[in-house]
């Protein structure tokens, strides 16, 4: 199997109505459902808890259970204050930045359906230049062309409506994917591919495989801390994103030595269990698949953590995919690193013997 090899145009039109459709966390429904209808012809069966967390099981039977991880929610805004004018401002739904968003048009999320607006911000021509006002939390806000507070309300919108970025999935010099929420449904969409090509290639796996996108991971992985309790598995390997630090003011010094281009990216760390990362890392040379390192200090900050650290202890590991301009509506993966990963995790999976233990001690 040849990188060139792996991603098919189904896959790609998948991958763009998936980057496409908004899945803020907390409502990823309607998100997870596409996912679930690509995956379903390569699963047996499917697990879904009350939070929203989706689960293909291969092998649902077997006793020994192997995760493979990405989270489907992306980061979005709340509305929080209407002002009698019809401003609205807002607070975080994970971690939105706010020095993106002004001049930015949004999407507000109502049971009316989708309203327009923008983030409004103060020409340059009224702006005091001897002391610029930066954009924060307290003075970002939305227009929706609206002059009051109950041309607002008539439109549906109230506090606690979601509100995200439209912009959609382009593709630049031919390989590079960029889109709003590449972090991390490009996770969920790299454990589908894994899961096509174990049924395309007609491999048996002697235990049970959960290929698992879980929800609220921009909150504190709470999604992962859930559907672990369900699962209770013996080996988790987590798939997320981590920056791309050849950027402008970025300290490497900080942030370690990663680049788009260059492979996926295996994370040490406590959580991060040893053995089970020495077999990714054996696999990737084995399989010739350029691979970079990065070093976590206490947590990863990933769904890796909440497996980790469940059910007296479960065998994780980090395959991150290195990405440029996080948490902003322009994220950039390059697309052999999107293969590659793919590659890394499926051939991971093949190389796990059913009832391993990876011992502390091995």
């Amino acid at each position: 199997m040849t990188t060139k090899s792996i991603l098919k145009e189904t896959s790609l039109t998948f991958l763009e109505q998936y980057l496409n459709n908004a899945s803020p966390t907390g409502f990823e429904a309607e998100g997870q459902k596409i996912w679930m209808d690509y995956v379903k012809p390569y699963v047996d069966t499917f697990i879904t808890d009350i939070y929203g967390t989706a689960v293909g099981v291969i092998n649902p039977d077997a006793p020994y259970k192997v995760v493979i991880e990405g989270h489907a929610d992306e980061i979005a805004w709340y509305v929080n204050y209407i002002t009698d004018d019809g401003l609205i401002y807002v607070i975080r739904n994970g971690g939105s930045d706010h020095m993106i968003a002004p001049s930015m048009r949004v999407n507000i999320h109502t049971k009316k359906g989708i309203v327009k607006g923008v983030f409004g911000w103060p020409a340059i021509h009224t702006r005091n230049r001897g002391k610029e006002e930066t954009p924060k939390i307290e003075n970002i806000f939305i227009d929706c062309g609206c002059e009051t507070k109950e041309e607002i309300e008539k439109l549906g919108i109230h506090v606690g409506c979601v509100v995200t970025y439209p912009d959609e999935f382009m593709i630049l010099n031919g390989n590079k994917f960029v889109c709003r929420a590449i972090d991390n449904r490009m996770g969920g969409f790299m454990i589908a591919e894994v899961a096509r090509l174990l049924h395309e290639n007609k491999k048996k796996l002697p235990f049970g495989l959960y290929i698992t996108n879980s929800v609220q991971e921009e909150v504190g992985l709470r999604g992962a801390e859930m559907i672990t309790q369900t699962i209770r598995p013996n080996v988790a390997i987590v798939t997320d994103v981590c920056h791309d630090s050849t950027t402008p003011m970025i300290e490497k010094k900080i942030e370690g030595d990663t680049k788009i281009g260059k492979g996926p990216v295996i994370t040490y760390a406590p959580a991060v269990q040893n053995n089970l990362r020495e077999l990714i890392i054996k696999t990737a040379e084995d399989h010739e698949i350029p691979f970079q390192r990065l070093a976590s200090s206490r947590v990863t900050g990933t769904d890796t953590d909440a497996f980790a650290y469940s059910n007296g202890g479960v065998a994780s590991a980090l395959i991150s995919l290195p990405l440029r301009y996080m948490h902003t509506t322009v994220e950039m993966v390059h697309r052999e690193d999107v293969e590659n990963v793919i590659k890394l995790i499926y051939e991971s999976v093949l190389n796990i013997k059913n009832n391993e233990t990876f011992s502390y001690y091995k």
